[in-house]
């Protein structure tokens, strides 16, 4: 099992965070798992390669 780190903190109403690794790409929900979710999809895309030059 691969474990890999996140940071996320609240702004106003949004939830804001960023891969550990990737701190370049944020993200940002209305609540703590819409940040989370979006976090593991893009995850998968660069572990894919389906984001290029990273």
């Amino acid at each position: 099992m691969k474990t890999t780190k996140y940071t996320f903190w609240q702004d106003g109403e949004f939830f804001i965070g960023f891969l550990n690794d990737y701190p370049d790409y944020e993200t940002q929900g209305y609540s703590k798992d819409e940040p989370f979710e979006n976090l593991k999809s893009l995850l998968a895309d660069i572990e894919s390669k389906e984001i290029p030059f990273i």
